[in-house]
């Protein structure tokens, strides 16, 4: 080979080397880039981590908590929330610093020192964060709940305007929880706040409530604290705790079926349901329909389905039924009266209605307990036929055009003219919460999303209205009642706090008397029965019900009258507090001699007479037949001509019982009672689901 060939070789040979360095290096910058892109990433992932962990980890409290809460008095103070696992949490409040750290899980509460009534205070609460409320109160703090009779809002009761007008009290401030269910104990609510009770904000309270809070407020001076958790229509049974259940020999082999629930799946399941049971129904209902000529007095409703009026629609083969109907009804005008000013009522509509008379909106209303009356203009009714189309909106309970028929009529001059019987109906809508597990679907599901997320916060008691929808099983509430509220008790740890509730209004459920059978006697009993356990007491509203009404607007008396329980037998003022009660029987000839407790200064009649109104008497036979009662000193004679060997007697024992009329000189009631343990119509009956 040539020197020179060799020379070329090696020339190639040493650019052969030196691409391959040259690539090597590039490789290996390649390599070392690589590393520094890698070796950033992980030392910023643990920033990132720390920044996520840091927002996760911040201090919270439950929504319970917040400005203008209410603490209370005279006793420790519960304050709990999360953090970071073993975060250092100091809690300052009214010259108390407390310090705590963090569970494993982030869990921390620290419980303040007891004080006095007074504010207002700021609560500071400061881990790696810092949370302040500010406005916060101490004084009496009671929960309020049931079913609609809590919920029933102080801007439907009687004299509402000048209740309202008047409510200047920043001392009662209110807090709502908000419509929730849940399969397993929820350790916070969806939201809400305290308000300041005032003009503004009042109308929204809970009557009942409100009306308890003011009378203590005007005697004892100090602030009080409302936390309103109720829901209509709902059973005792889902107030109460999987534990209590478990644990009871009445209901353990009720809970021990209950499945594991997943409320999204069974929410498809049961609204798929609803939409074939309403598909069934002939020209009920169609999805996606277009209801926007239904107002129209020339829309064609001839396929229309009818349902008969004043009744709510669940009565009537839509129950279950959350969502828009429209009601549609033809009247007849005579010649002289077209064209003249008229006026429209039609009892009560649940919850929201718009109403047209010939395609004009004659009136609107938004409230499922006023009756409805509106002006219709001259010039809108014509000679012949007129239709009157109502468009109801029920969010949740009952729904429909539902009270007295004399209450559903049309007034044209002097005229009056019935709108009372069959009226044509359509769906427009089902709401979307008809998809979903309602709160009486299964057991538990309220105490689980609406009560266990307010324990522990320091009460003094609570306040309760339910009984409605456990009229039909009333003999198995003689032991519901009880074990809820003895569940409660044992939940928040503060031994037997004062447990008030009231007993059922008179209201005409099913006619049921002592010959028929009465599920609200039965009912009424068993809350009686619930006073042997111990710190209850029970307001009786027999006298202030209303027959047609299953939600009487007198609240005020109820408040006054569960706020004179607390006041004697907890803030130990020296008044009556309860109407006459049985306590014994004794037979004398073809008499009955019935003596009671809380006679008080004296019983009386109110009837302008002196008769003594609702006891009845009955023989062995166990017929009962109507009874005159004569009171003497501070017990009452009953005897009836057609009973000449008596040996029962009973009192208000009817679904209505507004004629009653034994009371005690001081205003209270007698609560209805019987003296037989004869066999009643709701025994067999058994809560399930």
């Amino acid at each position: 080979m040539s020197d020179a060939r060799k020379a070329s070789q090696m020339n190639i040979s040493l650019v052969n080397k030196y691409f391959i360095i040259l690539i090597d290096l590039s490789f290996i910058n390649c390599c070392f880039n690589t590393y520094l892109f890698a070796m950033k990433k992980l030392l910023l992932l643990p920033v990132v981590l720390f920044v996520c962990f840091f927002a996760q980890a911040n201090v919270s409290l439950p929504k319970i908590f917040g400005d203008h809460m209410v603490l209370q008095r005279n006793k420790p103070i519960p304050v709990w929330g999360w953090a970071s696992p073993n975060e250092k949490i100091t809690v300052q409040f009214n010259n108390q610093v407390k310090n705590i750290k963090a569970d494993k899980t982030g869990k921390w509460m620290v419980k303040l020192d007891s004080t006095s009534a007074g504010g207002p205070f700021t609560l500071m609460v400061k881990g790696k964060n810092t949370i302040t409320y500010n406005d916060v109160l101490v004084g009496e703090v009671w929960i309020c709940s049931g079913q609609s009779n809590m919920e029933f809002s102080v801007k439907g009761a009687i004299n509402a305007e000048e209740d309202i007008a008047s409510a200047n009290y920043p001392m009662i401030h209110h807090f709502a929880v908000p419509k929730d269910v849940s399969s397993v104990p929820k350790t916070d609510i969806t939201g809400g706040d305290w308000k300041v009770c005032s003009p503004e904000t009042v109308g929204d309270f809970t009557a009942v409530g409100f009306f308890f809070a003011r009378a203590l407020y005007n005697e004892l001076k100090i602030p009080v604290g409302l936390i309103h958790t109720s829901w209509g229509g709902t059973h005792s049974e889902t107030w109460t705790s999987r534990e209590a259940f478990e644990n009871s020999d009445e209901f353990k082999s009720m809970i021990s079926g209950m499945p594991s629930l997943n409320l999204d799946s069974l929410g498809k399941v049961k609204g798929e349901a609803m939409l074939r049971k309403l598909s069934a129904i002939p020209g009920a209902f169609e999805q996606n329909a277009d209801a926007s000529s239904w107002k129209d007095a020339s829309s064609d409703d001839s396929n229309w389905p009818h349902m008969q009026l004043p009744s709510l629609w669940e009565q009537e083969g839509l129950d279950g039924l959350d969502g828009v109907v429209w009601f549609r009804k033809t009247i007849d005008v005579s010649a002289d009266d077209a064209g003249k000013a008229a006026t429209l009522e039609l009892a009560m509509i649940d919850d929201n209605d718009i109403t047209y008379v010939n395609g004009i909106k004659v009136g609107s209303t938004h409230a499922y307990n006023e009756k409805r009356k509106y002006s219709i203009p001259a010039g809108i009714l014509k000679a012949g036929k007129n239709i009157i189309a109502v468009r109801v909106e029920d969010t949740g309970g009952g729904g429909g055009i539902y009270g007295e028929a004399t209450d559903m009529k049309i007034t044209i001059d002097h005229t009056v003219a019935t709108l009372a019987g069959l009226w044509s109906y359509k769906i427009e809508s089902v709401m979307k919460g008809n998809a979903s597990v309602g709160p009486n679907d299964y057991p538990t599901l309220l105490f689980n999303a609406m009560l266990n997320p307010l324990i522990p916060y320091a009460i003094e008691g609570a306040i309760w209205y339910q009984g409605e929808s456990n009229a039909g099983r009333a003999y198995q509430y003689r032991k519901a009642f009880p074990l809820m509220i003895t569940d409660w008790r044992q939940h928040w740890g503060q031994g037997d706090f004062p447990f008030y509730f009231v007993q059922l209004a008179s209201y005409n459920s099913a006619n049921g008397n002592s010959k028929n059978g009465s599920t609200w006697g039965e009912l009424r009993e068993a809350q009686t029965m619930t006073l042997s356990l111990p710190n209850t007491g029970m307001a009786v509203t027999t006298d202030i019900g209303t027959s047609n009404d299953i939600h009487p607007k007198n609240k005020q008396d109820v408040g006054k009258r569960l706020a004179a329980i607390a006041l004697h037998n907890l803030y130990e003022k020296n008044i009556e507090y309860s109407g006459p009660m049985y306590q014994s029987m004794k037979v004398d000839g073809n008499k009955i001699i019935v003596s009671f407790t809380h006679v008080g200064s004296g019983l009386v009649a109110k009837d302008k007479y002196g008769y003594v109104k609702g006891f009845e008497i009955a023989g062995s036979d166990q017929q009962f037949h109507y009874a005159k009662a004569m009171i003497e000193g501070d017990h009452l004679v009953v005897f009836s001509d057609e009973v000449s060997n008596p040996v029962a007697v009973r009192f208000g024992w009817t679904d209505d019982a507004g004629e009653d009329n034994l009371f005690n000189k001081e205003g209270f009631p007698a609560s209805p009672f019987r003296t037989d343990n004869w066999k009643g119509i709701t025994e067999a009956n058994k809560f399930s689901f």
